[in-house]
This record gives structure tokens, sequence and C-alpha cells, in this order.
């Protein structure tokens, strides 16, 4: 009951977020009407949404890797390019539908269990894709945050004026998380359960891949902001972290709205809310929209040629 209240509580509040970013993005808009919004995107030239594209392919392909390494510090051995066909529907489906780890999960589950992969060991590979994604996170808005320190909107309602704390915190987790590859060599144990680090060179390469993908998912919105824009890739690179954070913390499926009202918020003052607007939609369109036809797609034409029973990849 206690859990059933709390999960209320916790999709409560994210509707609360996303009325509140609606509003707040009404707020930004309120001198332009829709029509300058699709203005701003027919203005977008073809070679960058071409650009936008070729480079959210990029990122997808980058994803892969994360059930890869996965699977090689379980030190179970799998196809290939059955890893990666249920990596990248898992993905996109998590980013896009929201609830990662249940919607990425499900898909991991079906597929990697139909392959004799143990109940065990798709739970391994599901919490060491997940850290791996956090670690991409802590890894670059750590650095960009201390380096480039922005100022927290009041709508995040964060303890914090600037993103500096927060990145020194995010740093510190990712040493930790290194040091603990090198000095802990044996399990811990926590509760019922034991965990085991990852080699030093797994978990440098756990960063190095999730913090790839965060900074070519950061270049699709980068290229898609109005020519000439008055920001560097370092800014909106800062920018797209912050966002992306607070929509996974917001609750919200695919931090809808909070993740737009923060980057308008940086960004209005040197673009127009419109064409900033604009931009976002268009990375929603590509990003999300586009990825996830193309993984409804290969998981139709996979159940058709494969029927409900077979599932030899």
């Amino acid at each position: 009951m206690l859990k059933k209240l709390r999960l209320d509580f916790s999709s409560l509040f994210g509707l609360l977020l996303l009325a509140v970013s609606i509003w707040a993005i009404a707020h930004e808009l309120r001198g332009y009407n829709y029509h300058d919004v699709f203005n701003a995107l027919a203005k977008i030239p073809k070679i960058r949404l071409s650009g936008s594209i070729w480079l959210t392919a990029l990122g997808y392909l980058v994803m892969i890797w994360y059930d890869i390494l996965g699977f090689n510090y379980i030190g179970h051995s799998i196809a290939w390019k059955k890893v990666a066909f249920t990596g990248f529907i898992s993905s996109v489906l998590g980013n896009t539908i929201g609830f990662a780890l249940l919607t990425g999960s499900a898909i991991r589950y079906r597929f990697y269990s139909s392959w004799g992969v143990s109940a065990l060991s798709i739970a391994q590979v599901i919490a060491f894709a997940n850290l791996t994604f956090w670690l991409g996170v802590f890894a670059v808005a750590g650095v960009i945050f201390i380096a480039n320190p922005l100022t927290i909107p009041p709508q995040l309602h964060l303890p914090f004026a600037t993103a500096r704390p927060l990145g020194v915190i995010f740093i510190l987790l990712i040493a930790a998380y290194l040091l603990g590859s090198v000095f802990l060599q044996e399990p811990l144990r926590i509760r019922s359960h034991e965990f085991r680090f990852p080699s030093f060179k797994i978990c440098l390469a756990q960063i190095v891949v999730s913090s790839f993908d965060w900074m070519v998912a950061a270049a699709v919105l980068y290229i898609l902001l109005p020519v000439n824009t008055p920001i560097s890739y370092l800014d909106c690179l800062g920018i797209y972290s912050l966002a992306m954070f607070a929509g996974v913390v917001s609750n919200v499926p695919a931090g809808l709205g909070v993740f737009e009202i923060v980057v308008l918020h940086f960004l209005s003052t040197k673009i127009s809310p419109a064409a900033v607007l604009g931009s976002t939609l268009a990375y929603r369109a590509i990003y999300d929209l586009l990825s996830l036809l193309v993984a409804g797609s290969l998981l139709g034409f996979y159940e058709i040629r494969h029927g409900r029973r077979n599932y030899e990849l």
C-alpha cells in the first residue's frame, strides 16, 4: 500500500511538473504564435536536418555498447547482432516513452531470456547499462558544470544557485567509482546482494562510451539551432546536460516540457523563444520520434518474420 502511494505521488508530481513546464513555455512565448514556431522550423537548413539524423544514428550506435560492455562484465558470450538489436530497441523505447528502467528492461528481458540468458545475468546487464548511462551524465555534466557553471532556473527548485556544486558532486562520484574498481577487489554485500566492481578498464570504457553518447546527443540539438547562434557547442553541452538531468529526475516521460523550459530559459535571451522552441521540436522529431519509428518498424518486422514463438535472430 505504501509503495503504491509513493508511486502515485511520484506520478502526480511528474504531471504537476509537466503542467508547470507547459505554463512556463507559454509564458516565454506570449509574444509569439505558432506560426513563428513553424517558420523557425522551416528555416532550419536541410543539410543540418540531414546532419542531425546521422548524429542520431551515431548516438544510438554508441548506446549499443552499453549492453556489449555489460555482457563483457558478467563474462557471458552472446552474438553481437542480438545485443545490437536488443540494445537499440530498448534504448529508443527507454528514451522516448520514458521510465527507461521499466520499458528498456522489459525489452531486454523478453529477448535475452529467449536466447538462453539467465534472469540473474539479464538483471546484471540491465543494472550495468543503467549505471553506464548515469556515469556519462556525471562525467560530462561534472566537467561542464565546474568549468562553465550555469545559473539554476528557479523553476527547478534546486538548493543551488549555480550548477557548480552539482559538478563537484558528479566528479567526486566518478572518482569514487574509478577508485573502487582499483582498490575494492572483493565483492560488496548490500543486504542479500553482492556487487562486484568491474575492472578499471571496463569502468573507464563505461565512462568514455556514455560520455560520447551524451556529447553526440547534445550535438544533435546544437546543429538544429538557428544559423549563427551566439553560443558555442560547449555552452550548448552544458545547457543540454542540465536540461536532460532535470528531465530525467522530473519523472515526466522523456522529460517532456521540463527539457524544453530549461533550454528556453538559457537561450531565449540570445535567440527568439519561437526559434528555440522550433529547434527543440525538430530535435524531438528526429532524436525521439524518428528513432521510435525506426525501432517500432524493426520490432514489427521481427515479429512478423519470426512469429511469437521463434526468437532466433
